[in-house]
């Protein structure tokens, strides 16, 4: 029996020093399809399709946002049907297709071979073939307990000994980009972050924070309204857009936030509005992403369009480091086409910020050598998903 490992899809997302270990975060990264085509006695099975000749004549198959994403190459060469007919075989002499699972990377390929016998798991073939009732989306779920809730460490399974589902006070910074660009829309902006801070609790703390190629707290944690409202009326547009030492510097005023007893416990969070990409920051993305990991700071994001078609292409690298820093500290990243999208996504982090779980425990892992630890949080209830930072760095020996 021989077994051919093939490539049918190279992937290339932004990110590379991420995904590959080498290079830059803004440098394109490649990722693959890996297959495997297997000759047997009874003809050739593939392990997976990968990307298929369907999905390249017509690439909306493989949903926008994902191509987007991803930028796969879409290469025919690549397809698992090309690979097998430049081996010297045909598609019909592949009489199984052997399916780790359905994602459109692993199985667009499957028409590729309509004489071959598609084996799946049964999770998964139920998953694709029973028709659901769809969940309702974007709802919080405020009722859960304790024991709705398994907490996994590098996956190990944790015992929760803190637990809380009452509001705790926030304490947020609102930064807000007023590089030139967003000239003709920063007056909008303004009023969609003023509704936005009104939705803030007496016992709640903001600050608001000016960014283009400066950096200026305008002003300090409060809970007055009024001054918040004033302090965004004050911002105006002009320069370019040093985003990194934008969220470096906030990261840094909450950390100076400290409870000194269990009544001033807050939650920390940060809500970013820009319009493009950094380019006048000191501070490197690698620096705040990694700031920001280590920090208990939740980050929403929300890159707004640029209109320019000609400043799309900044946009994505934008959109990259907006959408890591949400995922990586347990946040969310919104994007809006148009200006009056704005109230909408304020009002959407101002809910989930009141509909949010505390949750502690006590790690397994008694090791003290300051590697980062994955957590996992998993809910028992249906239809319901839980986010939370990806996180944390552990303790070291002094």
């Amino acid at each position: 029996m021989r077994v051919h490992p093939l490539n049918t899809g190279t992937m290339c997302p932004i990110g590379r020093r991420l995904v590959n270990g080498t290079g830059s975060i803004f440098q394109r990264a490649r990722m693959v399809c890996h297959c495997l085509l297997i000759e047997t006695n009874d003809g050739l099975a593939l392990v997976d399709t990968g990307i298929g000749l369907d999905d390249i004549a017509n690439p909306p198959r493989l949903v926008p946002k994902w191509v987007r994403q991803t930028t796969p190459r879409l290469d025919p060469a690549e397809t698992a049907v090309r690979q097998v007919e430049a081996l010297g075989y045909s598609r019909g002499d592949v009489r199984h297709l052997l399916l780790t699972h359905l994602d459109r990377d692993h199985a667009g390929g499957i028409p590729d071979f309509p004489n071959a016998k598609v084996h799946v798991h049964r999770r998964e073939h139920d998953m694709a073939v029973t028709r659901r009732t769809p969940a309702p989306q974007g709802r919080y779920i405020t009722d859960l307990n304790q024991e709705d809730f398994s907490v996994f460490e590098d996956g190990a399974k944790q015992e929760l000994t803190y637990f809380n589902r009452t509001n705790l006070p926030i304490a947020l910074s609102l930064l807000i980009d007023s590089s030139a660009s967003m000239e003709q829309r920063m007056e909008n902006a303004q009023e969609a972050a003023i509704g936005f801070a009104k939705k803030l609790r007496p016992q709640d703390l903001a600050q608001v924070v000016d960014f283009d190629s400066r950096v200026e707290i305008k002003l300090g944690f409060t809970n007055k309204i009024d001054e918040l409202e004033a302090a965004i009326h004050a911002t105006s547009a002009g320069g370019s857009t040093a985003l990194h030492n934008a969220v470096y510097i906030a990261l840094k005023e909450l950390a100076k936030i400290k409870a000194k007893n269990p009544d001033e416990i807050r939650r920390q969070a940060i809500v970013i509005l820009s319009d493009g990409e950094d380019t006048s920051s000191l501070v490197t993305f690698e620096e705040v992403l990694e700031l920001a990991k280590r920090s208990e700071t939740a980050i929403y994001t929300i890159g707004l369009q640029p209109r320019e078609s000609s400043a799309l292409k900044g946009f994505r690298e934008a959109e990259f480091v907006l959408r890591q820093l949400a995922q990586e500290t347990g946040g969310r990243a919104f994007f809006a086409k148009q200006i009056d999208e704005l109230k909408d996504v304020y009002g959407q982090i101002a809910d989930e910020l009141s509909s949010q779980y505390s949750m502690g425990y006590a790690s397994k892992n008694p090791r003290r050598d300051g590697a980062f630890r994955r957590i996992v949080v998993q809910v028992s209830r249906p239809n319901t998903v839980a986010r939370t930072k990806r996180g944390y760095y552990g303790p070291v020996s002094h």
